[in-house]
């Protein structure tokens, strides 16, 4: 689409400024303490001189404000809690036209309809054009060309008021409010080959390029068209799982009446009653009843999962075999889709170096267009005196020196590279992270939760009886800890009668006590859960559990962290791509380097998070570039130190917070395949470079000094720009290996449908 773009209804109007403020502070969302974050549609924005346009970070009150252009829409932090700045007024000062973005109304795409319909009409008005050019050139005689061009002139004037509306209104726009953009150098050229052509018609000259102004509409829409398209799947690749999410759900009111409330209308503390067969609207925790969950929406697996007291529960899982009473613990729009949708705006909003040389450039070249070819036409007249001549000389130095192709060199590698990875389960929260992580030249792995699943496995129980396990899994069922949930995992399948406690109470960094009557049952540490200490000192390994009576050892468990699926593969994987591999983490020495010595990497143990960050600070500055990958707490310091940083979907919030890239699923071969995704996608973007480099170095003196037609102009400038967006497809038709994708099959149908 032009900059000017569709025209698009405003979704809201702000009649003053008051109210403006108002509705602002209403949409807005904390993002931090004492920032608030307010997302704004802007569909009038096209390309890279826009962005920079958009500048809002000069308003008091501003922190950051980032463009993405698929989704046109603007994304502005800023500070204070009561008055917002005036960032929607200072748009409409810059001819963008703003409001707030609604997520119901952006559900239709009207741009790609009025695109195909503008490109079917200049592809028709093109072709008969051309039937009549050709019988021309084949030497018809004077009244028959005349009569041609006439013919063609009537087929070019409607063709171009609606083909060439696009370019128009876009030019316009940036011309009115002092600027320019690469729509400028089109529209005028398309307009001078149409008036020379109309001026020469009137004048019966034997020369008319009627044809080069629809041809280059054609062509200049096939190019746009291609882009609008795969900006659009970039979206649709989130948007195919959002559709799958609940739309709504029955919550419990204050005075215990239920409800049916839309999903957006879901608060923090919200109880929700959620039956079997219906998708969980909302990040929440299961305050009663037990049920299975598929999960393949969100992870891609599609073995059902327990889902019991304690359980979290993610937005989009479909609960399957019970009714559950869950308790939201995030909006809507802060869920786990919610997050996903912004870390796939983010993954092409992110401001790269090459896109940044790319914009710089193609705002820089918008005026060098103008003034060479004004220079072309002033060289050309001064040296043979020949009006007509020069024009169109300098129309077709105007035409053919376009940067759009370098314009596109960066943003379609972006987008494509984005829609490729969510394909694999790999979620991009910033479009840099892709350079970065192409530049990587060792990789730093956590342990626990990284290199592990992060679930620990009862492994030994010892010759233990139904009805000690259903005891320990009795007092494990109140408590979080990952023992406590291993347990109970494994007491499902030994059937016993359940046990009721008087009194159940859990002791941070200790364990769970309980009393039966005159009996106290503890379930922890050795040295807690034992009042003998020969006992405890019989019993060793920092990953033991004991259950005791009364102090009396009843029952020791064994736990063990199980290593990710294909973890071998995805670490042979990272060698075959040359790079080093260490394993650096807080556990305990005997732990790590039982996985270590399995996989065969060097490792650290007993790392504080200090000291992982302080590692990686020495490995950079050393002159490496470090991957991190860990999903902790604890990693947090070094995740943020490291040149670039991933982390599993299962992190706290705080690492994936702090992490480049989140991968969705249990396999690390997401690893290895995100960096060769990304360092595949540095190399199409310096073919870009160098392609739309070389056209202008070979085209420019050729049309400069008087051997190229307006005709072949617009056909060499068009081609250039589909070139780089199919060059840029490259990426996405290499396929890969690697497991199936992290969406479920309605989702891939979506996909497909949307191909």
């Amino acid at each position: 689409m032009g900059c000017c773009g569709s025209g698009a209804e405003l979704a809201l109007l702000l009649p003053d400024a008051r109210a403006a403020g108002e509705e602002v502070l209403l949409a807005s969302r904390v993002v931090a303490d004492g920032v608030r974050q307010t997302d704004l549609s802007v569909p009038a924005i096209h390309c890279g001189g826009c962005m920079r346009t958009v500048a809002l970070t000069g308003l008091s009150g501003v922190q950051s404000a980032r463009v993405n252009l698929s989704t046109k829409r603007a994304t502005v932090r800023w500070l204070g809690d009561s008055v917002p700045p005036p960032f929607i007024e200072t748009l409409k000062k810059a001819g963008f036209e703003a409001h707030l973005f609604d997520v119901e109304q952006d559900t239709k795409d009207s741009g790609l309809p009025e695109l195909i319909r503008a490109l079917a009409v200049a592809g028709f008005a093109a072709s008969n054009i051309m039937l009549l050019s050709v019988s021309i050139w084949s030497g018809a005689g004077a009244e028959t060309r005349d009569l041609f061009h006439w013919l063609s002139a009537f087929i070019a004037l409607p063709a171009l008021a609606y083909s060439g509306q696009i370019f128009f209104r876009s030019a316009w726009q940036a011309l009115k409010h002092g600027r320019t953009n690469m729509d400028v150098p089109i529209s005028l050229g398309v307009l001078l080959a149409f008036g020379m052509s109309l001026y020469e018609t009137v004048q019966h000259g034997p020369h008319a390029y009627f044809d080069a102004a629809i041809s280059l509409l054609f062509f200049l829409l096939i190019g746009r068209t291609l882009d609008h398209i795969m900006r659009e799947r970039a979206r649709l690749a989130v948007k195919g799982l959002a559709r799958l999410a609940a739309r709504g759900a029955l919550v419990v009111q204050a005075d215990g009446t239920q409800v049916y409330l839309p999903v957006s209308d879901i608060r923090l503390g919200t109880t929700v009653m959620l039956a079997a067969g219906e998708r969980v609207p909302v990040d929440a925790t299961v305050i009663k009843g037990v049920s299975e969950l598929d999960v393949s929406l969100v992870s891609g697996e599609h073995t059902p999962l327990p889902a019991t007291i304690g359980s979290v529960l993610r937005a989009g899982t479909l609960n399957l075999t019970g009714p559950l009473s869950i308790v939201a613990t995030a909006t809507a729009e802060n869920s786990f889709l919610g997050e996903m949708l912004r870390m796939m705006e983010a993954a092409e909003r992110g401001r790269s170096t090459y896109r940044r040389i790319s914009d710089r450039a193609a705002s820089l070249y918008a005026p060098v267009v103008h003034l060479t070819a004004f220079l072309t036409f002033v060289g050309w007249l001064a040296a043979t005196g020949d009006m007509h001549r020069a024009v169109t000389i300098a129309i077709a130095v105007l035409i053919i020196t376009c940067p759009c192709a370098l314009g596109l060199a960066v943003p379609m590698v972006q987008v494509v590279a984005a829609r490729r990875l969510f394909e694999n389960g790999i979620m991009v929260k910033d479009g840099g992270a892709l350079e970065r992580l192409a530049e990587i030249d060792t990789v730093v792995l956590d342990k626990t939760g990284t290199l592990t699943s992060g679930v620990p496995r009862l492994i030994e129980s010892g010759e233990v009886g139904h009805e000690l396990i259903a005891i320990a899994a009795g007092l494990a069922r109140h408590s979080r800890h990952p023992y406590s949930r291993a347990l109970v995992d494994a007491a499902a399948g030994h059937p016993a009668s359940p046990v009721e406690f008087d009194d159940i109470s859990e002791h941070p960094g200790c364990g769970l006590e309980a009393r039966a009557g005159a009996v106290a049952y503890r379930l922890g540490r050795p040295e807690w859960a034992l009042a003998n200490a020969t006992d405890v000192e019989r019993i060793s390994g920092d990953e033991s559990v004991v259950l005791a009576e009364n102090g009396i050892r009843l029952a020791d468990f064994r736990f063990e962290d199980r290593l990710r699926v294909d973890a071998a593969m995805g670490v042979a994987e990272l060698r075959e791509l040359g790079l080093p591999i260490e394993i650096v983490s807080g556990d305990r020495e005997a732990s790590v380097g039982s996985i270590a010595a399995e996989l065969g990497i060097p490792h650290l143990a007993a790392v504080l998070p200090g000291g992982k960050a302080a590692h990686i600070a020495a490995l950079e500055a050393s002159g490496r570039k470090v991957l991190m990958i860990g999903d902790g707490l604890n990693d947090a310091p070094a995740l943020a130190a490291a040149h670039a940083s991933m982390a599993p979907a299962s992190a706290a919030d705080v690492g994936r917070n702090a992490a480049d890239l989140v991968f969705l699923r249990e396999s690390l071969s997401a690893v290895p395949l995100a960096i060769a995704i990304a360092r595949r996608a540095g190399w199409l973007v310096r073919q870009n470079f160098a392609m739309a480099a070389a056209y202008n170095l070979l085209a420019v003196p050729f049309a400069v000094s008087g051997h190229v037609t307006p005709l072949v102009a617009a056909v060499a400038m068009s081609a250039s720009s589909i070139v780089v967006v199919a060059n840029a497809l490259r990426l996405k038709g290499r396929r890969n290996s690697a497991p199936r994708p992290a969406v479920s099959p309605p989702a891939i149908a979506v996909l497909e449908a949307a191909e």
